[in-house]
């Protein structure tokens, strides 16, 4: 058991919130045993796109998460992109430019995204890719590569985006495996959870807003917080 789990679910939800800032250091590995992947990873930087079949899951880690593709064949992917664009205009051409940080923190901040096709460098983005490495999760669940192929052509478009409950793992885990699944946001989740159910947590968030009202003064946005959510953590714990 983990001897003080506060600390580091702390630093992991701060991981995340950083997500939004660091958006190129970006989704904190997926969880599960160690990797043994099926396909070798490519090295960064190159992308011999012939050891990839149209179908394949590529995963691209980053330092805090891990980024989804289902692969189409012909050095294309399919890959759900938060982005705001789609909801601000319909001229395909400005949306297929590359995502930049700003579109994308405001695709994530408005809940809106599209599920794009790009080449394999433009979607890894200098980073490793590992092919098919989830499959040993889901042995009985693998569709047919075609069959994969196919769901995630049939997606390509605007979409709604949440960073819990549809992001670009629930979409390939979708093409590939027939139910859109996320273990990042498991794994996050049951993080949450453990700071809300260790008590701890009740006396570390009076002692912050203690500190807050010292150092800031007694006021309406340092004693409420201190009061409030102290009891909200209790109650939920």
């Amino acid at each position: 058991a983990m001897k003080n789990p506060v600390p580091q679910a702390a630093s992991l939800l701060l991981e995340k919130l950083l997500l939004l800032v660091h958006v190129r250091a970006l989704p904190a590995g997926a969880g599960g045993d160690p990797p043994a992947p099926p396909a070798a990873a490519a090295p960064p930087g190159y992308y011999d796109t012939r050891c990839f079949k149209r179908g394949d899951l590529l995963e691209v880690p980053r330092t805090l998460f891990i980024h989804f593709g289902i692969y189409l064949g012909e050095n294309r992917v399919a890959h759900l992109m938060p982005d705001i664009l789609p909801a601000l205009t319909g001229d395909r051409r400005q949306i297929q430019q590359v995502v930049t940080n700003k579109r994308l923190i405001l695709g994530v901040i408005a809940k809106t995204a599209s599920i794009r096709v790009d080449s394999v460098e433009d979607f890894a983005y200098g980073g490793s890719i590992l092919v098919n490495h989830m499959d040993r999760l889901f042995q009985d669940q693998v569709l047919g590569s075609e069959e994969a192929a196919r769901r995630a052509e049939k997606l390509v478009g605007a979409t709604a985006y949440s960073l819990l409950w549809n992001n670009c793992e629930h979409f390939v885990t979708y093409c590939r495996y027939g139910a859109p699944v996320s273990l990042q946001t498991d794994k996050f989740c049951e993080t949450v959870k453990m700071i809300i159910r260790d008590q701890r947590s009740v006396l570390a968030s009076v002692l912050v807003g203690i500190a807050s009202i010292l150092c800031l003064g007694l006021a309406p946005s340092t004693t409420l917080p201190t009061i409030f959510i102290p009891f909200f953590l209790w109650m939920a714990g």
